[in-house]
């Protein structure tokens, strides 16, 4: 039997997942990378995307946003700044969000108001191409 990878999917209302996986690949600011057991140490700030955990020939996916991934000799751990289940998602209702938070870019005010619907518009496309794979 292959060895497991212990990993942990952390956000700040609660430990989203802890156990033994096979693989786990994260979409980090440099491109995608895959994790498995052994993994050399690193750091790496991770953009939004969709995370795919590999167990016994069954894949989950859950979208994450904003945070880093940290392998170390015990396992990969992420703590991300918000983590969403994938097949909770409706992709009709995101796509009607991220057109309102279009409309909200394109009224705003200042660059404030501008730079958080840039990051509104900017999270919820990643949500939507994170479904459509």
């Amino acid at each position: 039997m292959a060895d497991k990878l212990h990993f942990d999917l952390v956000s700040p209302e609660k430990r989203v997942f802890a156990g033994e996986v096979d693989m786990v690949v994260v979409p980090g600011e440099d491109g995608d990378f895959g994790v498995l057991a052994g993994h050399a140490p690193f750091m790496s700030t991770i953009r939004s995307g969709a995370i795919a955990v590999h167990e016994g020939g069954s894949v989950t996916r859950t979208f994450i946003h904003g945070g880093f991934a940290e392998v170390t000799p015990d396992g990969l751990t992420i703590l991300a700044e918000e983590a969403i289940a994938l097949d909770s998602v409706n992709a009709e209702s995101v796509s009607a969000e991220l057109t309102k938070a279009r409309e909200t870019l394109s009224m705003a005010r200042d660059d404030a108001e501008r730079a958080e619907a840039e990051a509104r518009v900017d999270k919820l496309e990643a949500l939507l191409a994170a479904l459509a794979h």
